[in-house]
């Protein structure tokens, strides 16, 4: 599916799009929903988890730069390139949570940048408009944190629902 271009349009995908990844995660067993091998180590949970700490980062860094500060990206410490390192530090810091507790805190976050979204006019997706963002958009970040990152976990989720050996149609 191609990447929302204006407000109007990913404000709609953050539902739909979650919601989507919602039917798919209730469709998981939930004996299986902390099974790891999901993605590499991680389980579903753990994969939710991931996101929830996207959500929060996004957040973090519009709530700075709204402000008229330059925030840390993608973390204090850490460069783009870093970005596996940052999501080993994210999986070390949540995989023992509870994962009532990781369901709660992602939609939340989901409600928080969704509601942070809708407060843009249509200067969301103009490249430069903030500071903060660099050589790019508000919008693009905004994306890759949810649209993006929510097509990538059900992609993930139902590639090792297919292969899983507790599914029916799986070949041993």
């Amino acid at each position: 599916m191609s990447r929302p271009k204006d407000r109007e349009e990913l404000v709609e995908r953050i539902s739909s799009d979650y919601q989507r990844l919602v039917d798919e995660v209730d469709a998981v067993p939930t004996d299986l929903l902390e099974v790891p091998g999901v993605c590499d180590d991680w389980s579903v949970k753990d994969l939710l988890a991931h996101l929830d700490a996207w959500h929060e980062l996004f957040l973090g860094w519009e709530e700075i730069g709204a402000g008229g500060g330059r925030p840390d990206m993608p973390a204090p410490g850490l460069t783009w390139r870093e970005t596996p390192t940052l999501n080993e530090q994210i999986w070390e810091r949540t995989r023992d949570d509870d994962l009532a507790d990781v369901r709660a805190r992602l939609d939340d976050s989901h409600r928080r940048i969704r509601a942070v979204v809708e407060s843009y006019g249509d200067d969301l997706f103009v490249k430069r408009r903030h500071a903060w963002t660099g050589s790019t958009s508000v919008g693009s970040y905004a994306v890759s944190a949810t649209t993006s990152h929510y097509e990538w976990a059900r992609s993930l989720i139902r590639r090792w629902m297919r292969t899983h050996p507790s599914n029916p149609g799986t070949s041993p």
